[in-house]
């Protein structure tokens, strides 16, 4: 089953995003902020295999967060979904620029989240599933 990080300072999108995401299917863990992230890469017995990142966060932010992921080793190194308030054209290319490889604003749809993580993880069936509901077709 596929792992994937939740990293938000606000507690209420980390539930809400880990809900939706376990709905789907996978495995979720937590992080208040990019530092708490960081140091849960290191110290997983699993590795990750998708981070779903806010921006703005104290004490690490998400780019930040973004830039020295992708210094780690690439056994620790995984797909990066970047959720944020932040609705400008600069702001999605500022997280491009760091390395995130998908960009959604907040507040997200469910459905988006999921047909994002699932395109991410490769999950071809979970995307297609997502988007059957999103159409209002039967799953």
């Amino acid at each position: 089953m596929k792992h994937i990080l939740v990293v938000d300072d606000a507690a209420t999108v980390r539930l809400y995003h880990r809900k939706i995401l376990g709905d789907a299917g996978w495995r979720t863990a937590e992080a208040c902020n990019g530092l708490e992230a960081l140091e849960a890469v290191q110290a997983a017995d699993d590795p990750f295999d998708l981070f779903v990142v806010d921006v703005n966060m104290p004490r690490l932010d998400g780019y930040a967060f973004v830039r020295e992921l992708r210094r780690l080793p690439l056994a620790l190194q995984a797909p990066v979904l970047m959720v944020s308030t932040e609705a400008r054209a600069q702001d999605a290319a500022a997280g491009f620029d760091a390395g995130v490889n998908g960009y959604l604003v907040k507040p997200s749809r469910p459905h988006e989240l999921v047909v994002s993580a699932a395109l991410l993880l490769g999950e071809r069936a979970a995307a297609e599933s997502a988007c059957a509901r999103l159409a209002g077709e039967p799953s």
